[in-house]
This record gives C-alpha cells, sequence and structure tokens, in this order.
C-alpha cells in the first residue's frame, strides 16, 4: 500500500489496531477506514484504481438519506442520525475521498466498498466527540451492499447524466443547429458509399447531426425513467429483513430532495438486486451516442481532407501542429480524440452487458464494475461533445469555392433528367461527363435534345436539394 506521512520511505508510517469479525487488523493510523476497508485493500490491487468520484458522491447521499430515514421511522437517535448524515453528506462533497481507497475491481456485491463508506463515516462522527457509533449497528442500519451498492449505482448515473451529459448534447446540437444557420442555402455534393451523389444543402447534412443528437437525448431521458427506481430496502435479497417496511419509500424521498432527481422506491426490490437491466439499457444508449458522435466526428475529417488532395470543404480550426517531421501540416485532431473517446465507450458497453447478465439467482456480481462503466461512458461522451461544440464547431469555416466546383463537375446530377429523357439517355450523359471531365450541363445541352433553359431548371442544384420533380419537368422518358 503506498506511504503516506513520510518523506523517508524507509520509515514506516504509524498505524493503529483496528478489530472486525475475523480478528485485529493493523491500519495506517491517519485513514478514516476500519479494518474492512483494510483487508480489501490488501485483498484487491487488480487496477489501483478506487471508485470513481461519482458513485462516491452517490454514495455518500445514499448513506445521508437513510440515515435520515432512520430517524424519521425512530429507528436511530435523532442526535446520532444527525451526526451520521452530516458525516455523509461531507463524503458525498468529496471532501475526504482519500480515504476511499478500495479497488474498482473487488467483491462484485461491492461489500468492500459499502464498509469502507460505513467506517469512514463512523470514524468522521466518532472525531466530532459526538459518541460512538458503529459501521454496521448505526451506519449501515436498515441496509445491506446488495440494496446499497445498485441504489448508489443509479443515483451516480441520474446524476452525471442529468448534470453532465445531457447538457452537453444540447450545446452541441445548439452549436451544430447555429453553423447550419450561418450556411443558409449552401449546397454540396452529396455522398452515398463515399461516391458523388444527389447534391444536398450544407443545412441538411448539419441538420442530420441534430437530428441524430436529438434523438439520443430523447432515448436517454427515456431510459433514465426506469433508472429512477431504487433497490434500496430490499436489503439482502430483495425481501426487506431486517428494516422497516417504509425504509425504502423514505430514502428514495430525501434522495429526492438531495439530488433533484425524482427518485421512486423500487415496487420490486428483487429485480434491482439480482437484475441490472435498466442500467444496461442505458449503457446501451450511452453506446449508440457514441455511434453518433463517431458518425459525426469522420464526416467533419472527411470534409476537412486535404486541403488539396482530400474533399477539402470545410476547413477545422488549426488547433497544433500536426507533424514532428511536415512542417505546417495541420491535423483534425479533436475530432480524432473524440472517435478514441467513442470507441472507449463501446467496449465500455460490451462490459456492461457482460456484467449486467453475471450473477446467479439473487444476485449481480459486478455491481462495481457496471457502475464504474456508466460513470466513465458519461464522462467520456460528455466531454467530447464539449470538445466538439467548443474547438471545432463554432470555427469552421465554409470553402465555398470548393463546395461549387465539384458540384459543378458532379455527374450524377444528370439524376434529374430521368423523368425526361430516360434512366438509360441519362446515364450514357453522365458517362461521358465523367470521361471527358466536362460539366453535365454541357453535355446535357450536346446529347439530350432539351433545351438550354429546361436544362438549367432540371440541373439547378438548389432546387435539387428540395427533392421531388423540378416544377415544369412534366412526366416522360
Amino acid at each position: 500500500m503506498t506511504q503516506h506521512g513520510s518523506s523517508h520511505s524507509e520509515i514506516p508510517d504509524p498505524t493503529r489496531t483496528e478489530r472486525d469479525s475475523m480478528g485485529e487488523l493493523r491500519v495506517p493510523a491517519w485513514a478514516l477506514w476500519g479494518a474492512q476497508t483494510e483487508r480489501a485493500v490488501r485483498n484487491f490491487g487488480l487496477s489501483g484504481r478506487p471508485m470513481p468520484r461519482g458513485f462516491i458522491r452517490a454514495l455518500g447521499l445514499t448513506k445521508a438519506a437513510a440515515a435520515q430515514a432512520n430517524a424519521n421511522l425512530g429507528l436511530l437517535p435523532r442526535s446520532r442520525a444527525g451526526a451520521i448524515r452530516r458525516a455523509a453528506m461531507a463524503v458525498a462533497s468529496g471532501q475526504h475521498d482519500a480515504h476511499f481507497p478500495v479497488d474498482v475491481f473487488q467483491t462484485g456485491s461491492g461489500t468492500s466498498t459499502n464498509m469502507n463508506a460505513n467506517e469512514v463515516i463512523a470514524a468522521l462522527v466518532m472525531r466530532t466527540g459526538k459518541g460512538k457509533v458503529h459501521p454496521n449497528d448505526d451506519v449501515n442500519l436498515g441496509q445491506s451492499s446488495n440494496d446499497v451498492i445498485p441504489t448508489a449505482l443509479r443515483v451516480g448515473a441520474h446524476l452525471a447524466a442529468n448534470e453532465d451529459l445531457l447538457p452537453a448534447l444540447r450545446a452541441l446540437r445548439a452549436a451544430i443547429d447555429a453553423r447550419a444557420a450561418d450556411a443558409g442555402a449552401l449546397v454540396k455534393t452529396g455522398r452515398t458509399h463515399l461516391m458523388d451523389a444527389m447534391p444536398i444543402t450544407l443545412a441538411q447534412e448539419f441538420g442530420t447531426w441534430s437530428s441524430q443528437l436529438e434523438s439520443a437525448r430523447m432515448r436517454i431521458e427515456d431510459s433514465l425513467r426506469r433508472l429512477r427506481r431504487l433497490p434500496i430496502g430490499g436489503t439482502a435479497v430483495g425481501t426487506g429483513i431486517n428494516t422497516d417496511p417504509a425504509f425504502g419509500k423514505r430514502v428514495a424521498q430525501t434522495l429526492s430532495v438531495l439530488s433533484g432527481v425524482r427518485f421512486v422506491s423500487a415496487e420490486n426490490k428483487f429485480e434491482g438486486i439480482a437484475a441490472q437491466d435498466d442500467a444496461v439499457e442505458l449503457s446501451g444508449q450511452l453506446n449508440a451516442i457514441a455511434v453518433a458522435l463517431m458518425k459525426i466526428a469522420n464526416d467533419l475529417r472527411w470534409m476537412n481532407s486535404g486541403p488539396l488532395a482530400g474533399l477539402g470543404e470545410v476547413e477545422l480550426p488549426a488547433l497544433q501542429p500536426g507533424s514532428s517531421i511536415m512542417p505546417g501540416k495541420v491535423n483534425p485532431v479533436v475530432p480524432e480524440a473524440v472517435c478514441m473517446a467513442c470507441a472507449q465507450v463501446m467496449g465500455l458497453h460490451t462490459a456492461v452487458t457482460v456484467a449486467g447478465q453475471s450473477g446467479n439467482f439473487q444476485l449481480n456480481t459486478m455491481l462495481p464494475l457496471i457502475a464504474t462503466n456508466l460513470l466513465d461512458a458519461i464522462g467520456l461522451l460528455a466531454n467530447a461533445m464539449s470538445a466538439l461544440a467548443e474547438k471545432v464547431i463554432p470555427g469552421l469555416v465554409f470553402r465555398e469555392d470548393r463546395l461549387a466546383d465539384a458540384l459543378a463537375r458532379n455527374p450524377i446530377l444528370v439524376t434529374a433528367l430521368n423523368p425526361l429523357i430516360g434512366y438509360e439517355k441519362a446515364a450514357a450523359i453522365a458517362k461521358r461527363a465523367y470521361a471527358e471531365g466536362l460539366p453535365v450541363l454541357q453535355v446535357a445541352l450536346e446529347d439530350s435534345g432539351l433545351d438550354l433553359d429546361t436544362l438549367r431548371r432540371a440541373l439547378d442544384p438548389v432546387a435539387l436539394t428540395r427533392g421531388g420533380i423540378v416544377e415544369g419537368m412534366g412526366g416522360g422518358g
């Protein structure tokens, strides 16, 4: 374990003796935790990473709400419950994160982290001189790790989604919508299979991204409705043994006040302990956001490609030198970073999927992993969207000359002539225009038998972005 409190590694930290049901154990004198946490620190060192801040916050809120519920139900003296609540809120605020060292990869119920919280909160109360408080009998009263940890999982994910993910999503959509408005009626060559296709406006292209994000918002908010159901009060297996029947509802009510989210006590607490399907559902929606963001980021990379040998339709802000050997090279670094973040989120979802079906009968046994991966995914996506909204979208430049040049040489414009001259004749015009590098209008004027005014109206790129049959063209062919 990392040494603390000494500048000389050869001098051991002072320790104190703590005891649990398995016997005595030496614990660092500075640590707020007790014997059960110390055993976990020694047993679990797989990643060197403790549970994330968002989860410890949610766990502190859950413990504070539990203390308040126990006081209201007459199960704890109000003075003791108040002291526990204050200590738990200090944990929630992040004042004692250094005292939560238990690794993410620990016992699958999260018992070690639950006991870590119980021991830290009890120690904080006792250090204030408010009397002796027992980690299990008082702080954990009416609770089990099996209902506390999945409750904190849901609270933490909800808060992160509401405070970080959804605001970042809305901000990115607003930035995209603003640039779509800036683009006005600018027309570009559409592409399918990475090949030239019918023209679209830049506003339509940006509008696709905006619509993806709006769909993502609706899916996230819908999933969060199911994540509001808390299994607290189910204790070990869902029956509610050793707790007041009203405990779960009281905790949910207090958590709603503390968090600003309207949590409810789950009608079936067995489900919230044994299965984590609602968490897997939310992870799936985060995965869908990663898919949308990767499409947006890659579209930006393609549109920015060049600037001479690629598409060069837009110019992204130059943020840093792009090469250690090629002077003047500038790369789309933020979209690349976003793509990597999205790939990570997709991997996290795979792990959550496996974790969601792990466990048997009355308990899921990968709760810490699910909680951590949800928070990691939410944080990555929120930061990725913020980076696009702040560093890329507002400062990109439309390269109107490149857009117009590519559009004029796009042989697929001939598609609009299908109703007038038929598919086969239109295809022949397209092939000749491409082979000879000529504008479609010029070849069509020579080969279609249509007059210039008719062709100009039929091949008007702006009109083509509106779909349908160009007005006045009639049918035939």
